[in-house]
């Protein structure tokens, strides 16, 4: 059996739903060991971390990932059980053959011939692995880092194992990604009898005017790398259950993705501006998941392209669309970091699944981004 495909499915058997591994990091673990790695683990809380590396010279190449997925939804809507890894008609099935167990066993298996062929490579590889993507994101990679620049581990270049592509393996790599600023605001009122709207102060109505305004300011007109910056709305919570009655609050949360031409500070400050302009009673709490990061084309993108363009015989476009990613943690530090993985089509959905020969391409396209940084 392919080794990739094999790794790939030992892990998904393994049913780590966040923020559980499972053993998966025990299993990388014991595995890498063979190939000279040393493992330290790092738990936080209730997430497992590790922080697995051979060598001590720079430059320092990482691979990141997770091994957390999400839940699997309805059991019996899958064709085959979401744990079993089954391989049917050229595809593997399982929660995590997308998002992203395909993508560590690529890097493992990648990572073990690269030094079987190249004993007395340059510089260091590790891997930082987490089992805290999916949910909160607060014990895992970012706890890490911190962990590392405490220590004075810089990482020069990074590769995060996120499925990046949209219809062939490579066709699309992440070189950025935009910041996401979520809130939850919760305008006062007062209840009442809706017969007698004088004597009440109805929250919903106040919470739609503003809603509407902020829907409607132009943030930015984003950039050459970045689309512009959008306010969505995703749960508005009122009432109380009784059709007669005027509530006391309405609630509202909303989610800011942004571009480099604003900060989230500003974000904030224009919000709370138009706020205090309708002289509101309102509770808000912001929470920023990540600002913004972009690494321009250099060596580490050319290195992904090059591998791409040679593994598979197509160029690739650079994007920073989507949703977030622990690159926003690691970008931060210096480090040069791009989102490279299997294709994304089915990844969170029931059925859950990956075309088998992009397991083999994936492999020797990171085989190949090693040899250019490391040899």
């Amino acid at each position: 059996m392919d080794k990739t495909l094999e790794l790939s499915q030992q892990l998904i058997q393994k049913p780590s739903i966040t923020p559980n591994d499972e053993g998966c990091l025990d299993l990388l673990a014991e595995r890498l060991a063979l190939s000279g790695f040393s493992t330290e683990y790092l738990p936080f809380e209730d997430v497992s971390n590790a922080w697995i590396r051979k060598g001590a010279e720079a430059p320092l190449f990482v691979f990141a990932g997770h091994t957390d997925v999400v839940p699997t939804g309805p059991e019996d809507q899958w064709t085959h059980p979401p744990f079993a890894a089954t391989v049917d008609d050229g595809q593997l099935h399982g929660r995590g053959s997308a998002d992203m167990k395909t993508g560590i066993a690529a890097m493992v298996i990648a990572t073990e011939e690269f030094i079987q062929e190249n004993p007395d490579h340059k510089g260091s590889i590790a891997f930082l692995l987490t089992s805290d993507e999916e949910g909160p994101s607060i014990n895992g990679t970012v706890k890490v880092v911190e962990h590392l620049q405490n220590n004075h581990v810089n990482i020069d270049y990074c590769l995060v194992g996120e499925p990046s592509s949209t219809n062939n393996v490579g066709d699309v790599i992440k070189n950025g990604r935009r910041g996401s600023l979520g809130a939850h605001l919760k305008v006062i009122g007062k209840q009442g009898h809706v017969a007698y709207p004088h004597l009440a102060d109805n929250p919903i109505h106040t919470l739609s005017d503003l809603l509407s305004e902020l829907t409607a300011i132009e943030w930015d007109q984003g950039n050459e790398h970045f689309p512009a910056t959008t306010f969505q709305i995703s749960n508005v919570q009122a009432g109380t259950g009784a059709d007669n009655v005027i509530p006391a609050t309405a609630e509202a949360w909303f989610n800011l993705r942004f571009s480099t031409e604003i900060t989230a500070d500003e974000i904030k400050r224009r919000i709370e501006q138009v706020i205090a302009s309708r002289n509101i009673q309102h509770e808000l709490i912001w929470r920023l998941s990540g600002n913004p990061f972009l690494t321009p084309e250099g060596k580490l993108v050319d290195a992904c392209q090059h591998a791409i363009k040679t593994v598979t015989g197509n160029d690739t476009q650079l994007s920073t669309g989507g949703g977030t990613s622990d690159g926003r943690f690691i970008a931060p530090t210096g480090a040069e970091v791009v989102e490279l993985g299997v294709t994304n089509a089915t990844i969170h959905q029931i059925d859950e699944r990956t075309d088998i020969e992009e397991l083999s391409q994936l492999k020797d396209i990171y085989k190949q981004v090693i040899e250019s940084l490391l040899i």
